[in-house]
């Protein structure tokens, strides 16, 4: 039974490999700071696997053989010139408005560093554009899920240095990056492969975890001073818990920067969004969610909308931050090179 329900050649020339390190350091530092991107389109491979609907993290905790079977699909980007045997791969997850520019933005950088990419498409594989305002039609549980099942799938591909693999999402994506660390899932998904590394932008950090077991690799934050989707006390809250308890986890806070900072554009207000500086849930070893009265378990449609309508306001801001926007795009390429290809570079 499981315990939680109670508690990632070059050897024939060898003058080649200096040469390649050099060029490619080179090409990494004169990457543009201003982040100007191809239009040209990567031809991209679709990758099929077969995931499930858990609602919740209980679900996939207490009851996972018996959730609904879902197909599900992602697509496999490489770097336009391919020179190597095989790649470190970013898995990236959207937001609740599904795959979005900046997004494919950040991917697109990752590819041109020599990054193989795998883009989930948990919104496409259930036909949903976007879950803003309702947040049960795809879940953070339906997306963990997704991930996990798409890396074992991606484990088999000859091309892929599956012990060199990253996790990065974005708002409900964010979420999928943070707790994919969460030890309790990852045991019940059953699934050999790991993540070595972890960024998260601006997830829902609203919880006090009872149990804090996490993946011994690093995780990252990246959030906005700003932020009234999911506020960034939050998280600096959630992250002095993990990091209390041993767990390789740090945030970085944007001055005057909203959700979707990284986005082009000026910040806009999005009606139908819910702002969730008043909620704070209680989160139990199995994975539920606790109500802020009398502690219910969320784990229900139902439920949830409930709980929010209890401590959510409608109406938040999104929108692009051009400091913290150049600022996130550094960080997380160099937070992609220390992780992934730190032996490579040494």
């Amino acid at each position: 039974m499981n315990k939680y329900l109670y508690l990632f050649r070059y050897d024939k020339h060898h003058t080649f490999l200096k040469f390649f390190k050099s060029f490619f350091l080179l090409i990494l530092v004169v990457l543009p700071k201003d982040i100007i991107f191809s239009n040209q389109k990567i031809e991209g491979e679709k990758v099929e696997f077969l995931s499930a609907n858990p609602f919740s993290f209980f679900h996939i905790i207490t009851n996972l053989e018996n959730q609904e079977s879902q197909n599900a699909y992602g697509i496999l980007r490489f770097p336009k010139s391919r020179i190597k045997n095989k790649y470190p791969l970013i898995l990236g997850v959207n937001g609740s408005k599904n795959w979005a520019d900046h997004h494919l933005e950040y991917m697109e950088m990752y590819r041109e560093m020599g990054f193989a990419t795998f883009e989930i498409q948990s919104f496409n594989s259930r036909n949903v554009n976007s879950t803003v305002g309702d947040q049960t039609s795809v879940t953070t549980a339906m997306m963990i899920l997704d991930s996990y099942k798409a890396l074992e799938v991606l484990g088999k591909d000859k091309r892929i240095d599956i012990d060199k693999v990253a996790i990065t999402g974005w708002s409900l994506g964010g979420g999928v990056a943070l707790f994919s660390a969460w030890d309790p899932l990852i045991a019940s998904i059953g699934v050999k492969e790991r993540f070595k590394a972890h960024l998260a932008f601006y997830p829902p950090c609203l919880v006090k975890m009872d149990l804090i077991e996490f993946s011994k690799v690093p995780i990252h934050i990246l959030i906005g001073e700003k932020d009234d989707w999911v506020t960034a006390s939050a998280c600096e809250d959630l992250v002095r818990d993990l990091s209390g308890n041993s767990v390789d986890i740090g945030i970085t806070v944007y001055a005057n920067a909203h959700h979707g900072f990284d986005r082009k554009g000026l910040p806009v207000k999005e009606e139908n969004g819910y702002a969730t500086g008043n909620c704070h849930f209680k989160m139990r070893s199995d994975g539920a969610l606790l109500m802020n009265f009398l502690d219910i378990p969320m784990i229900t449609p139902f439920r949830q909308k409930v709980a929010l309508g209890w401590c959510a306001d409608r109406g938040t801001t999104i929108g692009g931050n051009p400091e913290a926007r150049e600022k996130s795009f550094d960080f997380a390429r160099n937070f992609m090179l220390r992780h992934l290809l730190q032996d490579f570079l040494q």
